[in-house]
């Protein structure tokens, strides 16, 4: 018989200067995919393209308990105000190289070159695991269905990033 799927804990941050929670459809397709998964939804926010108030609100996350995952949605680009990256890297204790290296890969097929700008990233903070996807709500897709529906499912073998952040489980799954 199947082991069940352990349900997480996921807060989506949508970082943007114009989206306002009915406009913010990049960070309703991440809740959407996820609680769809049979993941909780442990809190969403919209912030400004600002790297310090991203990163209160990533620090906060990250310092909490009762949140295993972290999902950000915008600021990966390269323009003036783009600053998730740098928001979010001097939190982590460890980075996951190969998410944005696949989330690239993946994008290839659906935007060509362009995804070269694409500066998302992964890591872990905390027993906390965090990934900053692009604004787009094609890249949220694409990142979700390509890689995090997977990597947050206990279930999955060899390895997930779930088995990471489920306490009893600690970094053995």
């Amino acid at each position: 018989m199947s082991e069940p799927m352990i349900p997480l804990s996921v807060a989506v941050l949508t970082v943007s200067d114009t989206r306002t929670e009915d406009t913010d459809r990049s960070g309703e397709a991440l809740v959407a995919r996820l609680t769809d998964a049979g993941h909780r939804l442990a809190d969403k926010r919209i912030v400004p393209d600002d790297v310090y108030r991203i990163r209160a609100v990533v620090a906060a996350w990250i310092a909490d308990p009762d949140v295993q995952v972290i999902l950000t949605t915008g600021g990966t680009g390269f323009t003036g105000r783009d600053s998730t990256p740098e928001a979010v890297s001097v939190l982590l204790d460890k980075r996951i190289e190969g998410f944005g290296e696949l989330f690239r890969q993946l994008s290839w097929h659906e935007v060509g070159s362009s995804t070269v700008q694409s500066r998302c990233l992964g890591g872990l903070a905390n027993a906390t695991v965090v990934f900053c996807l692009p604004g787009s709500t094609g890249a949220c897709r694409t990142g979700w269905d390509g890689i995090l529906a997977e990597q947050l499912d206990s279930r999955h073998k060899p390895c997930n990033f779930a088995n990471l952040v489920i306490p009893e489980r600690g970094q053995h799954g």
